[in-house]
């Protein structure tokens, strides 16, 4: 029997990425004379892009910028992250466990994130991580962002999966929402950067650890 792709979201799913992207926000904001956002504020700005965890930390400071400035802190954010990507990211308890227990048992894996791939490789490189996914996507590599549904195929396929016959990994509504596009059962874990939790969601399944994750993707359906 064809085991399903077991696709990953990256930021929060894999890898608690958000210490470095927060400093990384609170840099380019001292910069520009913006004063700091707290970490479990601006933890939950993850997973969207860094345009978007700029312009959420702008409003939660209560300040608006002009385009060329946006634009400015977006380029000294891609430029500052890139060069501190996995100064204190790690990934999340139990993770490493749970990827040689699926290789092992013979399941493809794959990322699908919105993180720009050259920052994703650089990150699962420095963790050790990369040789682990058969295939590793991000919002540039087909110019296609979650949630829509297209990025997911093309990082399954990317793969050497089936489109059909996956599984998608996420800690966010972004991630359900996309699994959901592409008629996918999808896990969620608990501890990721969701505003809300994410089990108001719906997900499929829900974890709160790795070591529940091959049990979860067992229960599951991939034609659901």
């Amino acid at each position: 029997m064809q085991l399903p792709t077991i696709v990953f979201d990256l930021d929060g799913t894999l890898v608690e990425t958000a210490p470095d992207l927060v400093d990384t926000l609170n840099v380019v904001f001292e910069r520009e004379g913006i004063p700091p956002v707290p970490f479990d504020e601006a933890r939950t700005f993850v997973g969207h892009g860094a345009r978007a965890m700029i312009t959420r930390g702008l409003d939660a400071e209560g300040r608006t910028v002009t385009p060329q400035i946006l634009d400015k802190l977006f380029n000294d954010f891609v430029d500052y992250y890139t060069a501190h990507v996995a100064d204190r990211s790690y990934p999340f308890p139990g993770v490493i466990e749970a990827l040689d227990a699926l290789s092992e048992r013979g399941y493809r894996l794959a990322v699908c994130t919105n993180k720009f791939e050259k920052q994703s490789l650089l990150l699962l490189d420095a963790l050790k991580m990369t040789s682990r996914f058969a295939a590793i996507v991000g919002q540039d590599t087909f110019k296609i962002a979650k949630p829509d549904p297209e990025v997911l195929r093309r990082t399954i396929l990317t793969a050497g999966g089936d489109p059909a016959h996956a599984v998608m990994i996420g800690d966010s509504e972004t991630d359900i929402l996309t699994a959901r596009a592409a008629a996918l059962p999808v896990v969620a874990v608990d501890f990721g950067y969701s505003e809300r939790p994410v089990s108001e969601y719906s997900p499929d399944r829900l974890i709160s650890h790795f070591a529940q994750l091959s049990e979860a993707i067992a229960g599951l359906s991939p034609s659901k």
